[in-house]
């Protein structure tokens, strides 16, 4: 059965404004009023409600809400994992990217796991990021960096578990570009080789489905136990989904991804889900989050 969870947490981006909260907490609002829950047939599971966002850098972990992040990680992995133990599939609405620490976190207490990370953005490394040293880096940015061990104890080691989930055992689909070769030693850790990438010119190429089918593939292929699906709705192309806060300019079609989801959610080794960055606030007409709405929900068998 699939258990549709509230995750509305803001905590790993920046304000997009002085003064304001990054709109994507009502992003699990949004979904559900648009009826994922019904769609799917799908039980509710709650929300794990965030703390209170802070506005200014945090220099001990070096991120924006460091530790709020850390302690709401904690506390989603906690429930994420009662749903697993029951035998459910979590349908996790967030959020932004950072909320893919909770599953990961959850994960990895209960064995190796992989990732199926659908993504516009690389997620992974902090070189082109300004707020580098400024104690300002985002959770949300640096997602898969952090998922996969690199950044503080606080938001990768909990338990001793690091990494949540190991560069190999990742295929992300959808990135617009290869980072730069990482030619400073801070950097060094920061090997993209590892993971399966299929960026979005293999899927120009080969298509959206021979992308998913290739990804299924390697993470079926692989030691693990399972994986976890990461969606965070700026692999969307933006004529489509504007309601993010980068939006791509050569994304994937709503029916490109319900292709890709429903691929990976075929895998009997698909154990669960969670949704990312689209933002109501910047969807006054809930238009895109309709259309995002039906393209997850038609996506599962």
């Amino acid at each position: 059965m699939i258990s549709v969870l509230d995750a509305p947490s803001n905590l790993g981006l920046r304000p997009p404004r002085e003064g304001h909260e990054p709109g994507v907490r009502g992003l699990a609002q949004a979904l559900r009023g648009h009826g994922i829950a019904g769609r799917l047939d799908a039980e509710d599971a709650g929300r794990v409600d965030p703390p209170p966002y802070v506005f200014g850098p945090d220099h001990t972990t070096g991120y924006l809400n460091g530790p709020a992040l850390a302690g709401y990680s904690v506390r989603l992995a906690a429930r994420v994992g009662d749903l697993l133990d029951a035998d459910r599939f979590p349908l996790v609405l967030g959020g932004d990217c950072s909320i893919l620490l909770g599953p990961m976190l959850a994960l990895r207490a209960r064995g190796t796991y992989g990732l199926a990370h659908l993504d516009g953005h690389d997620d992974y490394s902090p070189r082109l990021d300004p707020d580098a040293h400024a104690g300002r880096l985002t959770a949300g940015g640096l997602a898969l960096g952090l998922a996969t061990g690199h950044g503080p104890d606080a938001l990768t080691d909990h338990d001793g578990l690091r990494p949540y989930v190991a560069e190999e055992h990742v295929a992300h689909i959808g990135v617009q570009r290869e980072p730069e070769d990482h030619e400073d030693s801070d950097l060094a850790a920061f090997d993209t080789s590892r993971i399966a990438r299929f960026p979005i010119e293999y899927v120009r190429e080969h298509g959206a489905g021979a992308a998913a089918r290739a990804a299924r593939a390697h993470l079926e292929d692989a030691p693990i136990e399972g994986f976890w699906v990461h969606l965070d709705a700026d692999i969307l192309d933006r004529s489509v989904m504007p309601a993010v806060d980068s939006p791509n300019p050569d994304g994937l079609s709503f029916a490109e991804l319900t292709s890709v989801l429903t691929t990976l959610l075929a895998s009997p080794r698909a154990t669960g889900l969670h949704v990312g960055i689209y933002d109501p606030e910047l969807d006054p007409d809930g238009t895109a989050g309709a259309a995002l709405t039906a393209a997850v929900a038609d996506a599962f068998p």
